[in-house]
């Protein structure tokens, strides 16, 4: 990590991920999407660890769902590019327990509403995160080239570190899928979840000093504690507000 000004810059994923600031977000993943994509056992399978992790790591869960607007009260552009597309015949087709989730969210975990193709819109998102010291959201969920591409690029713009897990994300369109993360990789961090398991399951036990390279070449040290000992929560203040001074 560097420090420039009175900011810290991350270099690294291991910094970039620590549980400690680090936020999970799982787009749309339900059961009428779940059905249709084109990695269904493999997508789950991933999934479905990270997630094992994360709760183990103490890190805050954040699931999105699907809430349509009638048509009253929705724009013009959007009911043109539904229809396009083809997703109000879509969502015609769905049979009760359809907008399901696949992964079950926990009492401590929270569900976000949304109604656009981005998780910070008229949602709150920003504000918890913000308030809960997270400076790293991680993405995950359906469908690549739409809600999660838009998310990702939403948080870079608004000042966040966005991470894709290329292998935890998924589309029914193979192609739109591949095409999105290359059109992500130079801003988005894209890693796969057996990266992403290694610097989780690594930072769980992790105990250093890491070194802090400012922009003056002045070296200073951050002690990094046991990250399996701190309570990480929405509420708790983040690991890395500590005392930068040499």
């Amino acid at each position: 990590m560097q420090k420039i000004r009175d900011k810290i810059v991350y270099n690294t994923n291991e910094e970039i991920l620590d549980p400690s600031h680090t936020a999970l977000v799982l787009w749309d993943v339900l059961r009428a999407f779940e059905k249709i994509i084109f990695n269904k056992e493999e997508f789950s399978k991933n999934l479905n660890s990270i997630v094992e992790l994360a709760r183990k790591s103490k890190i805050p869960i954040f699931f999105t769902s699907v809430q349509t607007l009638s048509k009253r009260f929705e724009s013009s552009a959007n009911i043109y590019t539904v229809g396009k597309l083809g997703f109000d015949r879509l969502f015609e087709q769905f049979a009760p327990g359809d907008m399901d989730f696949t992964i079950k969210p926990k009492q401590d975990e929270i569900v976000i509403n949304k109604h656009t193709a981005s998780i910070f819109i008229d949602t709150g998102f920003e504000r918890m995160l913000r308030n809960a010291g997270i400076i790293t959201v991680v993405f995950t969920g359906i469908a690549t080239e739409f809600g999660i591409e838009s998310s990702a690029r939403d948080a870079f713009n608004r000042g966040f570190y966005s991470v894709v897990v290329s292998d935890c994300v998924s589309s029914p369109d193979k192609d739109g899928h591949n095409r999105s993360l290359e059109n992500m990789k130079n801003l988005i961090t894209i890693i796969n979840s057996n990266e992403l398991e290694n610097i989780w399951s690594t930072a769980k036990t992790h105990s250093s000093t890491s070194t802090i390279q400012d922009d003056s070449n002045n070296i200073h040290h951050e002690h990094i504690g046991d990250a399996s000992k701190s309570d990480v929560s929405p509420n708790t203040p983040p690991a890395d507000e500590t005392d930068l001074s040499p």
